[in-house]
């Protein structure tokens, strides 16, 4: 399977079984895991894990989901994994505000290119550099959380989709400050030139839109992610209070 190609079973599923699922999860996990992994790929996982936690949301929809859920030693489950949630809608949240501030910076950086200002320049590479590597400080204090609830597939998908989840955006943050190169002693960053050629600052400015575009997708890609982790918890506490 194409790490970039979305996968074309979600979208053709009327009744999502559960092991459909699981498969296009452990699908997204290993092209998160492909040493070649790159934002568009990080792009195209985070729609593949919207049209996934749909089809989720339409297992729990079922009349024979609701009720299993809501017995007794399942709606503790239920509960469990509704606390291991809002780590990642926090990380979610986390990884809007800091791609907000990266297009910013990259924004300043390009001002700063088109008039030449080669001090400028190094300064807002660097405060780009500083930005990219914070986003990865939240993924550093989670500790596994994997659910034991063996015996609830529905709740054992949700754990599993969390869990893909926090991996995408965790390789996703590491990628950030690959973006903008350095050289090997690290002193200068590959990004600029000590001479600002006319051609070598159109070469330059053309990098940092498509790295303006990625980020971009990438905050597109995290808000509906959000958005369906919310309506997701909804869901389940309707469950548990019908």
């Amino acid at each position: 399977m194409a790490c970039h190609q979305r996968s074309a079973s979600l979208p053709s599923i009327s009744h999502p079984t559960e092991s459909r699922v699981e498969a296009e999860l452990q699908g997204l996990q290993t092209c998160i895991s492909s040493p070649s992994v790159t934002i568009d790929t990080m792009c195209d996982g985070l729609r593949r894990l919207g049209d996934i936690y749909s089809c989720i949301e339409e297992i729990m929809s079922l009349p024979s989901s609701q009720v299993g859920l809501s017995l007794p030693l399942q709606r503790k489950m239920v509960e469990e994994e509704l606390d291991r949630s809002l780590v990642l809608v926090d990380l979610c949240n986390a990884m809007q505000e800091k791609l907000a501030e990266l297009k910013t910076s990259i924004q300043e950086l390009q001002l700063a290119l088109k008039r030449g200002d080669d001090v400028a320049v190094q300064i807002k590479i660097e405060s780009y550099i500083r930005l990219a590597k914070k986003a990865q400080k939240p993924f550093k204090k989670i500790t596994s959380s994997k659910s034991t609830a063996e015996d609830c597939r529905t709740v054992r998908l949700l754990a599993e989709a969390r869990e893909v989840a926090v991996s995408l955006l965790e390789c996703a943050s590491r990628l950030l400050p690959k973006q903008i190169t350095t050289t090997t002693n690290g002193s200068r960053w590959s990004l600029v030139s000590k001479r600002f050629q006319k051609r070598r600052v159109v070469c330059q400015e053309a990098q940092l839109q498509a790295l303006e575009r990625g980020l971009a997708d990438l905050e597109n890609g995290v808000e509906p992610l959000f958005r369906r982790l919310i309506q997701s918890r909804v869901s389940l506490l309707n469950i548990l209070s019908s």
